[in-house]
């Protein structure tokens, strides 16, 4: 019997996020283009001696790590356990390189990742596709982590369609000591917008056929982020980290969803690295990584 299962999910982007005006029920559509990038967390998950739920990071603590039912993956776990009646409690401990409260669906990741592993570890048998519905009922990007790969999200990111991305792109995230909340950032969105007339979100066909074509300068091009101006409103530096990085030659760059981690896009590996190089020189940001996509989405790499 499997008593414990180490799942890999990997952070996203957001190519493409276009916001819809904010609706009655307090939300607003989208319609945003995801790529699941190779910045990954690993994400234990233990049958424990009790029925309780328990979550801990692995390695370095983090005083912005929440420990309780505030925790998405403590609320996947308990999801499961009750959907499917699972007596046994499960221990979750989780390795981050994906940054928490940084636009790239950290939090997100680690619910897409509890619920592969506890399909694995109590022998559920679902489908991808149904373990994708059960994301959906505890936050907009945790589907997109199931799923992984590159994908047009929907109403308000959850509906999921894959979409075709020839060849493997190389991006350069520069990362934030600190986050940005989603709802702050929402708010703030709203209040920029106020008295503007907001049409309903659409896809980027440019952006789709730069994707279908490989074609990485069309890409670079075609990236934008409706949000991007609430996050550099909130956080001005953000303007600043994406100036540099245009100027040392990226072929596009963006605040990847709700911030405040910038993602530029690099022509090869090549520049990819010279990126790095120029960022980190700069002063202007801390902490300077690169990641490709697409990759797949939450797998299981290990059980015992």
């Amino acid at each position: 019997m499997t008593k414990r299962v180490v799942v890999r999910v990997p952070g996203k982007i957001n190519l493409q996020l276009s916001v819809g005006p904010l609706q009655r029920d307090g939300y607003h559509e989208i319609a945003t283009v995801f790529q699941a990038l190779s910045l990954f967390d690993d994400v234990t998950i233990s049958i424990a001696a009790d029925d309780a739920i328990t979550v801990e990071p692995e390695g370095k603590s983090s005083d912005f790590f929440p420990r309780g039912i505030e925790n998405i993956a403590v609320r996947s776990a308990a999801l499961m356990k009750e959907r499917f009646q699972i007596d046994s409690g499960v221990d979750i401990k989780i390795k981050k390189e994906i940054p928490i409260a940084g636009g790239m669906a950290g939090g997100s990741a680690n619910a897409g990742a509890t619920i592969v592993g506890m399909d694995a570890l109590f022998a559920l048998g679902l489908k991808r596709s149904e373990m994708e519905e059960i994301g959906a009922e505890l936050g907009a990007d945790v589907p997109f982590t199931i799923s992984g790969g590159t994908a047009i999200g929907t109403h308000h990111g959850e509906r999921i369609t894959p979409v075709l991305a020839r060849g493997s792109y190389n991006w350069v995230l520069a990362l934030s000591s600190s986050g940005l909340s989603t709802p702050a950032i929402y708010k703030e969105s709203d209040r920029l917008r106020e008295g503007m007339e907001i049409s309903k979100p659409t896809v980027n066909g440019t952006l789709i056929q730069a994707l279908s074509h490989g074609d990485v300068i069309q890409l670079g091009r075609s990236l934008t982020n409706d949000l991007q101006a609430a996050a550099c409103s909130l956080k001005p530096a953000l303007r600043l980290i994406l100036d540099v990085g245009l100027d040392y030659g990226a072929l596009g760059a963006l605040v990847s969803g709700s911030g405040p981690t910038v993602a530029f896009l690099a022509e090869n590996e090549e520049h990819a690295l010279d990126l790095v190089v120029a960022l980190t020189s700069s002063g202007v940001v801390g902490n300077v990584v690169r990641a490709s996509g697409p990759v797949p989405g939450a797998r299981v790499i290990e059980s015992a």
